[in-house]
């Protein structure tokens, strides 16, 4: 009797160990272009014309501080050409070369203060770009989400970008799992009236979502620098 029992429930664990195999989900695929998301995003293009004005300021500044040396540097020179004087007294000369010595040393702290000024606003940049992507992409993907459960599948698949060896995430897709412009169209239900309407080419600092995202723009180096002939400038 016992032996029998211990037939009787090792069946109904099978049958119900079948059973839940099929209540499994037919699986049905969707793709969406994460990369092509993020660069039409109207977020995007805001935050992008955020970093352009900031960079506009950061240049300005910049080209303030290397004004600013390049004052130092021209007194620095008229101190070394009074020194240098065969008509000026040894008193005067030895004035020109202390007050030169000391010119030289504001130049080389401006200098300095020029190389600090450029590494703090790169990396500014690129953290608040990065802590954008971050947020953006998450807010993007639970969007992709909701559409793809909403057509019913049970798989959603990122093609932008390369992988680890540097060929595409997805090969072929018919156009039937694409989703990608119906994730737009709902993210452009909440686009405020304002917002800048997006150009089309990729924006600035953006990225395949895949890749690792590039640096954020630094103030040019165009433009006059501190430059002392002959001088070598301290490092930091």
């Amino acid at each position: 009797m016992k032996k029998y029992l211990h037939v009787l429930i090792a069946l109904g664990v099978l049958a119900l160990t079948a059973g839940v195999g099929r209540a499994q989900p037919a699986l049905k695929i969707a793709v969406v272009d994460m990369a092509k998301l993020y660069d039409s995003h109207y977020k995007t293009e805001e935050q992008n014309a955020k970093l352009r004005a900031d960079e506009q300021k950061a240049q300005e500044e910049l080209d303030r501080l290397n004004k600013e040396g390049n004052a130092l540097v021209s007194e620095y020179k008229e101190l070394v050409d009074q020194s240098n004087n065969p008509t000026a007294t040894a008193e005067a000369k030895s004035k020109a070369q202390s007050e030169a010595q000391q010119k030289l040393e504001e130049i080389q702290k401006k200098q300095n203060e020029v190389g600090s000024f450029k590494a703090n606003i790169q990396r500014s940049l690129q953290q608040r770009l990065q802590t954008f992507r971050n947020v953006i992409l998450e807010e993007i993907g639970k969007i992709a989400t909701d559409v793809a459960k909403r057509r019913g599948a049970t798989l959603l698949i990122d093609k932008a970008g390369p992988t680890l060896i540097g060929v595409p995430t997805v090969l072929y897709a018919d156009s039937a799992y694409e989703i990608t412009d119906d994730v737009m169209k709902e993210i452009n239900k909440d686009r405020p009236a304002s917002a800048p309407a997006a150009s089309g080419a990729p924006a600035a600092g953006s990225a395949p979502a895949a890749s690792t995202p590039p640096a954020a723009s630094a103030p040019s180096s165009d433009g006059p620098q501190i430059t002392v002939p002959g001088v070598t400038p301290k490092k930091n």
